[in-house]
């Protein structure tokens, strides 16, 4: 059951970032970003009061201030820094530089918990990163330069290093805690910075007037039930009913989901290269996880 749990978590995320490149067409990465952590907190604040687990007072203050670290990390900048690169690169280039995640994390991991990394997690990465590479040299989407293209590419990267950093910041909180609770605490402390961002940053008058309902909210609502509620909750389910790293190797499927998806429905091209990079990200997150030498 775990496996079903997560390959449909892999399914929904790669919807949900097809949506969230349509709704990017009329919201800029700070304003769809902000729409995202707003809607989906909600969404979690009522999970919460139907599993009746109170949001305060379930953990000391350091845990609070940890989780709320994390989520400005984790989700206040790589989640902006995210959708930055998903407008300038499209869906399918994007899903490559995603795979940047495992090797980020083995690092941050191994700087900030004292992990250790193999020879064999080193030549993942190396694959992954020449996966990267390649997608630098694919053909950038229709209407975009070379220039927009590394710059998507380089933002790209900056959101999966920002990401790892925030999820193994949040680690030792989430050995001992309610999953749920601690997402939300996540959320509300991206909320509590990307608010503030909107609001006073240069450019607040079109970044609010996104805000508002319009043709943005066709994609961006059904993306943000997909992408930042649904698919967090499978990710968790396949987490709990099979072995990790099983688990972490259907989720990283989402990747050819998205190419799939990106040419069906985003009109995006699939070439030789795009294939190339996939298979070289793919077979270093394998070598990453080596799920071979593992059971459960």
């Amino acid at each position: 059951m775990g496996e079903f749990f997560a390959l449909s978590c892999a399914l929904v995320w790669a919807f949900a970032v097809v949506l969230f490149r349509r709704s990017g067409e009329s919201m800029p990465p700070l304003a769809l970003n902000l729409f995202r952590v707003a809607f989906s907190t909600g969404l979690f604040l009522v999970t919460l009061l139907v599993m009746r687990v109170p949001l305060v007072g379930q953990a000391p203050l350091s845990d609070y201030l940890q989780l709320a670290a994390s989520g400005i990390i984790a989700i206040a900048l790589s989640d902006t820094l995210f959708h930055a690169a998903l407008n300038r690169v499209g869906a399918g280039i994007n899903a490559v530089v995603d795979t940047l995640y495992l090797p980020f994390t083995s690092l941050a991991a191994m700087a900030y918990l004292g992990e250790r990394v193999d020879g064999w997690q080193v030549a993942g990465m190396v694959l992954v990163i020449g996966s990267v590479v390649v997608a630098t040299r694919m053909d950038p989407p229709r209407g975009a330069t070379r220039r927009t293209m590394v710059t998507g590419v380089l933002l790209g990267v900056a959101s999966m290093a920002s990401l790892a950093v925030g999820v193994v910041l949040a680690k030792p909180v989430l050995a001992d805690a309610n999953v749920v609770w601690a997402t939300t605490v996540r959320q509300v402390g991206a909320l509590a910075v990307l608010l503030p961002c909107a609001v006073f940053l240069p450019g607040r008058q079109a970044r609010l007037a996104a805000l508002r309902p319009g043709p943005g909210w066709k994609h961006a609502i059904p993306g943000t039930v997909f992408g930042s509620y649904l698919a967090l909750m499978l990710w968790l389910a396949g987490m709990k009913y099979t072995a990790v790293a099983r688990a972490a190797i259907l989720n990283q499927t989402s990747t050819i989901y998205v190419l799939i998806l990106a040419t069906l429905m985003l009109g995006e091209r699939f070439t030789r290269r795009t294939a190339l990079a996939v298979g070289l990200a793919l077979a270093g997150v394998l070598l990453v996880l080596r799920p071979w030498s593992m059971t459960g």
